[in-house]
């Protein structure tokens, strides 16, 4: 993200993403022809997740980098998402947090946070900035719970298809009115923008609809917490950055923490269904 808002407005920058991630689907929709959604709720439910998640969610949290928040401070805010869906997901999705699990995620977010401070510098000198990265962590909150209540099912190629159709809508006005639509052409851009199309969005985003359809929200969630220890270790792997003792130990502390909500003995019967 942070580079690639170095050669692009970050709305046009997602809006290229968008277009780039319907360019490479729409052939893989037609030579694979999953279904579509049959009613006009599934069409709404797919569009309202694809608007939360690809408008709202990461154009805030682009804007606040642009506006001046470090990176190491919005992993930092983000982080905090696992328990915000703890404290929402009995009333939202009819799951019950135990206290085992409210102990692994505190460990969890313990962890990560001895991760991204013991490797980031973590400045928060922008309040634009700051409101930006606490609005996509509610937009990301908001899109895990809903799609959780309200989630059709659709297939992955669908779903991903529709959503990102919404992001170029939803973008394209955002681009023109608020960004400045400049863009400069370099391999490091197109390098990020192949990573974000594949790696972040086809396969990473699909994988988290998978993953909150068949699983509790709550607990799908605390993986978020692993995202700050494996870029560490992939950082260190690949690019000889230096890792430095805390950071293992938060490692350990996050893994242990993410555990504890994955063990099923977290599991607690799920509370009486909401009414829709």
């Amino acid at each position: 993200m942070k580079i690639g808002i170095e050669y692009a407005d970050p709305f046009m920058l997602l809006f290229l993403r968008y277009v780039l991630i319907v360019a490479v689907l729409l052939p893989v929709y037609v030579i694979a022809r999953p279904p579509l959604p049959r009613t006009g709720w599934q069409w709404f439910h797919l569009a309202i997740t694809g608007f939360m998640l690809q408008v709202m969610y990461f154009s805030l949290a682009y804007s606040s980098v642009a506006f001046g928040l470090s990176a190491g401070a919005l992993a930092l805010i983000l982080s905090m998402q696992p328990i915000l869906v703890g404290l929402f997901a009995p009333w939202s999705a009819a799951e019950r947090v135990t206290l085992i699990h409210w102990l692994g995620l505190v460990l969890g977010l313990a962890g990560a946070a001895l991760v991204i401070l013991s490797r980031s510098s973590v400045e928060a000198n922008s309040t634009v900035g700051i409101a930006c990265a606490f609005g996509a962590l509610l937009a990301m909150t908001a899109t895990t719970l809903y799609e959780k209540r309200f989630g059709s099912k659709q297939h992955l190629i669908t779903a991903n298809l529709v959503q990102c159709a919404v992001g170029v809508v939803g973008m394209a006005p955002i681009a023109w009115f608020l960004g400045d639509l400049h863009v400069e052409w370099t391999i490091p851009l197109a390098a990020v923008l192949a990573y974000l199309v594949i790696g972040n969005s086809i396969i990473a985003i699909s994988l988290l609809l998978m993953l909150v359809r068949r699983g509790e929200a709550s607990k799908v969630s605390a993986l978020f917490f692993l995202v700050p220890p494996v870029a560490a270790v992939l950082s260190w792997m690949i690019l000889s950055e230096t890792m430095p003792l805390i950071a293992w130990i938060g490692m350990g502390v996050a893994a242990v923490g993410v555990a504890m909500v994955s063990n099923p003995r977290a599991r607690a019967p799920k509370a009486i269904e909401p009414a829709v």
